[in-house]
Formats: C-alpha cells, structure tokens, sequence
C-alpha cells in the first residue's frame, strides 16, 4: 500500500482502525482506538500486564528448601556425641511434639567415641515400645531379630568372641498411630542415618524394610522406590563402598511366619559375602 495518501483516505483507514505511519515520523502514544469503549479498552491493558502478586518470589518459594537444608547443615562434620545430641534435641519436623524419646540407636548411651563395628542393621521407624525405651528393635520383633543375629555370631552388646553390630532406624522419632513416615520426615532423617554410618565404618550392612532401602540405595539401584523388596533381596548392593543385604523387617515375618526362612537365607548371604572378602 502507497504511503502517498491523501487525508480522505486516512480518514477512512482511521475509522476502520488501520493505523498508518509515515516515514520517519514517530510511533504514535497509546491511545484508546475509536471503534473500543474506554473502559473496555482500560480492562484489556490491565489483563494484558503480568500479575507479579500472583506469583511466589524466588525467595518464597526456595524458603520450604531452606528450612530443610538448615535443619540438617553440619551433620556430615558431627563427632557422634554431637550427633547424638542433634538426635536427641531435633525438632526439624512435627514428629518432635508427639514422640517421648527419639531412638539413636543401640547403646548409644554407653558409647562416647564409637569404634567400627562388624555389622549394621537398619530398620524402619521406631514403634510405640521403642519409643518408650529409646530402644530399636524391642518387644518379640526385637527377640527374632537378637536371636538370628546371634546365630550369625554377633551381639548389640558382644562378649565371648561375638562380633559388634549397631542397629539403628531409618527415623528417628516414632510416628503417630505407627504410620508410614511422609517424604518431608525422611528426608529430615537420612542425613543423621548416613553419617552414623560414615563414624561406624560397618563391614556390612543389613536393611530391613522398604524405606530402609530406599534410604541408603537411592544413588546405586535406579528405580529402587518402585521395586519390590523381594526384588532387592538375594544379591549385594552398595552404599559407599560399603556392602549392602536387603531383608524383610521382622515385624513383618512375626504376621507372615514362612517368610522367616528367607531372612535367615538373607543373613547368610551376608555372612557369606564377609567371609569371601
């Protein structure tokens, strides 16, 4: 279209609302279009401009991140009496208000600078018993699991030759109604589970459960959130350098008995890999 327009055609043009600039000649202000009501035209500029209240600042929403990294910074410089003292005095998540004692780990009261131990079971999450003993693994779970053990040679408190083994929790607080721990609290407590582990230097350790073994096989087995835990059972994992055997929880082999045998085949498998090394 020619820009040699005379002032009829542009007043045609303007009725249609086609603009027409001229060469050259500065870019129009912004003004309400004849053919638009202005306040139908005010309404549209508004809806047309980002609505920054509508929308979380970097800040806000990095702050639930935050709130978790502060809770467990430091954790991997801790000495144990310092880790046990964080554990005991931890109130990163709501379980805080409803435990009486958080559970640490076997004799952890008697220990003050720990020494490696033989072996390390990891469990789930702290019942109502060992929440009111401070205990892990007490009650008929706890005397399956001291009896098997002790067919394996070992002892949470060894005399006679017996080798050491700490046994320890995934959590470390007791959860209302003995429920699954959600995410958030997990993640709260792997930190104090992973640096146990680094103080105690086990030779081998014995998951029990599912969330043991998605707490300490997240960066070895892809996809080990979605796996069934027979599928871990009967092989050797790693966390750290440090050999891994998946077993059942003995509060499940209490409810399903036949299972008994393949802890104990899960044991021996872990018996047998140290014996090899």
């Amino acid at each position: 279209m020619t820009l040699n327009l005379d002032p009829r055609q542009r007043a045609m043009l303007a009725e249609m609302g086609v603009r027409v600039w001229l060469p050259d000649a500065p870019a129009p202000e912004e003004s309400t279009p004849a053919h638009v009501p202005a306040a139908a035209h005010a309404q549209a500029t508004t809806l047309a401009k980002p609505i920054d209240r509508a929308l979380p600042t970097a800040a806000q929403a990095l702050e639930p991140v935050m709130t978790q990294l502060k809770a467990v910074q430091g954790v991997s410089d801790m000495d144990w009496q310092t880790l046990q003292t964080s554990v005991a005095q931890c109130h990163a998540c709501g379980l805080c208000q409803t435990r009486k004692n958080t559970v640490f780990g076997t004799a952890a009261s008697d220990v003050t600078q720990p020494t490696p131990v033989d072996w390390m079971v990891v469990g789930e999450v702290p019942g109502a018993a060992e929440d009111a003993q401070a205990q892990p693994f007490v009650g008929e779970a706890g005397q399956l699991l001291d009896n098997m053990l002790r067919a394996c040679g070992l002892s949470r408190k060894p005399e006679n030759g017996q080798g050491s083994v700490f046994i320890t929790q995934v959590l470390k607080c007791s959860t209302p109604g003995n429920r699954n721990p959600n995410p958030e609290e997990l993640a709260q407590c792997v930190p104090y589970l992973h640096r146990q582990i680094e103080l105690l230097q086990p030779k081998m350790i014995v998951v029990m459960g599912r969330f043991a073994a998605n707490a300490l096989l997240q960066a070895s087995v892809p996809d080990v959130q979605t796996l069934p835990l027979g599928k871990l059972r009967g092989q050797v994992h790693r966390f750290n350098q440090v050999p891994v055997v998946v077993t059942y929880h003995p509060a499940y082999v209490m409810r399903n008995l036949p299972e008994k045998a393949k802890v104990w085949a899960d044991l021996c498998l872990a018996m047998a890999h140290l014996s090899a090394t």
